[in-house]
């Protein structure tokens, strides 16, 4: 889970197949901003903020090859 403060978000990569990302409303209050597919097992990530970017790793399981995903935020 990594928090962009730029932004006032927060992208959550959990392995259940969606990356989330939620918006920070104020101090208390947050919004599900979007639920991207992945991969199931897509859990370990890395955002990057000076580029904008997550990296998301998505392992081999079946016919699913390893891979590393790139998103790059939007603003």
């Amino acid at each position: 889970m990594f928090y962009d403060a730029a932004r006032k978000r927060i992208y959550i990569s959990g392995g259940e197949g969606f990356l989330s990302v939620v918006e920070q409303l104020d101090a208390d209050h947050y919004r599900l901003a979007a639920s991207l597919p992945t991969a199931a097992g897509a859990r370990t990530s890395l955002f990057v903020p000076d580029l904008g970017r997550l990296y998301l790793a998505v392992p081999h399981r079946g016919a699913q090859g390893a891979e590393v995903r790139v998103y790059e935020v939007q603003p």
